[in-house]
C-alpha cells in the first residue's frame, strides 16, 4: 500500500487485486482459512506406482495421521475426519465413505 501524501499515518486504500492461484477461476477460498480448497483432478484418482495409493487416499491417510498426533494417539471420529479432509479437497460424504471403507478393508454397518 501507498502512503497519502500530506496525511500522516494514513495509507492509501489497496489497488485493484492481483489474481493468484487462491483467487483464480476454480479455486474456492474457506471462511477463516488462508489455503484455499484443491478441486480434485480425474488424475488423482489414479494409483500411485510406488504404493497403489490415489491421491485422494493419501491425503485422507495424512490428514488422519496428524489427527491421531494431536489427539494423543487416540481414535479419531470420522466425522472429525470429514471436516478435515474437507478443508483440504472438494469430496462429497458418500465418496469420502466409499474410499474410507476401502482403506479399512472391512464394511462400515
Amino acid at each position: 500500500m501507498d502512503w497519502l501524501p500530506g496525511k500522516k499515518g494514513r495509507r492509501a486504500s489497496p489497488g485493484p487485486r492481483e489474481t493468484s492461484a487462491a483467487t483464480a477461476p476454480g479455486w474456492r477460498r474457506l471462511p477463516g482459512h488462508e489455503e484455499p480448497r484443491v478441486p480434485i483432478d480425474p488424475r488423482d484418482r489414479i494409483p500411485d506406482v510406488r504404493d497403489g495409493l490415489t491421491r485422494v487416499e493419501r491425503v485422507i491417510l495424512h490428514t488422519l495421521h496428524q489427527l491421531q498426533g494431536e489427539r494423543g494417539g487416540r481414535n479419531v471420529p470420522t466425522a472429525m475426519l470429514y471436516g478435515y479432509v474437507v478443508e483440504r479437497l472438494d469430496i462429497g460424504p458418500d465418496e469420502f465413505q466409499d474410499i474410507l471403507t476401502r482403506l479399512v478393508g472391512r464394511r462400515v454397518p
